[in-house]
């Protein structure tokens, strides 16, 4: 039982779904639709993005079992026909999440490099919270509803009704992908080589 993983997890979790939610949010009322700003989503304030299930619950149980980890914030709602460009306007929006936690993982691996001789203990912290920003920007592209990458379904023209049926099983695959077939293994693969880069490209 992995509970100091599992509450750190979870805090960083937290700290990084803001600027990723508020990414949506900003990308989607810069392409013309109001929505996000009229629900209160174009702002820093954490609460006004996390989802008490993708946000604690899931990734604390998934965190705490060794299983992975699987977690989401409060998603931003937009409205399509208000959309400039339509699903290519979708496209954008949605990848403007997971490109928001790559640009705070490379602020994040600058603090840690910063810190590193100071204050051992933050750049720590920050060099954790870099791998963690690169998974979630990852994970968050699998094409599975209700991540950021099944938009991109939607945008190269999937059928709405294929789409509407894997959302509704969208959660317990994530689940299953994650714990059983291994999927968290290859994206924390790909997180730590993502900071190798990043790190190498620093020095």
């Amino acid at each position: 039982m992995h509970f100091e993983t599992a509450v750190f997890n979870v805090a960083l979790l937290w700290l990084l779904t803001v600027p990723h939610e508020f990414a949506h949010a900003w990308a989607a009322t810069r392409l013309g639709d109001d929505t996000p700003k009229r629900e209160g989503r174009l702002t820093l304030y954490p609460l006004a993005h996390v989802d008490w299930i993708g946000t604690v619950i899931l990734p604390g149980l998934t965190s705490l079992a060794g299983a992975g980890f699987l977690g989401w914030g409060k998603p931003v709602n937009t409205n399509l026909f208000k959309l400039r460009w339509g699903l290519k306007g979708l496209a954008l929006v949605a990848v403007a999440g997971p490109f928001s936690n790559v640009l705070f993982a490379v602020v994040l691996a600058s603090v840690a490099r910063a810190l590193l001789q100071v204050w051992p203990q933050v750049s720590q912290f920050a060099g954790q919270a870099c791998l963690l920003s690169l998974y979630l920007a990852i994970f968050n592209l699998v094409p599975v509803p209700p991540l950021d990458g099944s938009k991109l379904l939607l945008a190269a023209r999937l059928p709405v009704f294929i789409y509407n049926e894997l959302a509704r099983f969208g959660l317990v695959f994530l689940v299953l992908a994650m714990s059983a077939a291994g999927l968290s293994r290859w994206i924390y693969w790909l997180s730590v080589r993502g900071v190798q880069v990043i790190f190498a490209l620093l020095r």
